[in-house]
């Protein structure tokens, strides 16, 4: 429950918030890859965090449950072939490919990472 200021996230709810962007971009890379040229919103990072309600959970639940994401994301990416890989769609305003969703998608949990790393360990 441990927050290193007032209002910032628990471990939980960084964890939590990596789970759910990774599902998000999930949706955005199949969305792309499926050629669908519909402009794909964002999202308010800070309501999801609001109500996950992630310091009612076990950590360890939570670490379930991005194992499984995880899991889902690789097998997602595995299905794509190079053409696919190479779809180019828009998401939050942004050009994007399918390609460049795998990385963003890494980058983000280490940058979360590094930051639990720093200010909660």
């Amino acid at each position: 429950m441990y927050r290193y200021e007032p209002n910032k996230w628990t471990p939980k709810d960084v964890i939590l918030h990596i789970v759910d962007a990774e599902r998000i971009f999930q949706y955005r890379a199949l969305r792309i890859a499926r050629c669908d040229k519909t402009a794909l919103p964002g999202f308010e990072e800070n309501s999801y965090v609001e109500t996950a309600n992630a310091n009612s959970r076990t950590l360890n639940s939570i670490i379930e449950e991005f194992k499984l994401v995880r899991t889902t994301t690789i097998q997602l990416f595995e299905t794509f072939n190079e053409h696919q890989l190479l779809e180019i769609g828009t998401a939050s305003d942004k050009t994007i490919s399918v390609r460049a969703l795998l990385p963003i998608i890494i980058g983000h949990q280490l940058h979360h990472q590094n930051i639990l790393n720093e200010r909660y360990l």
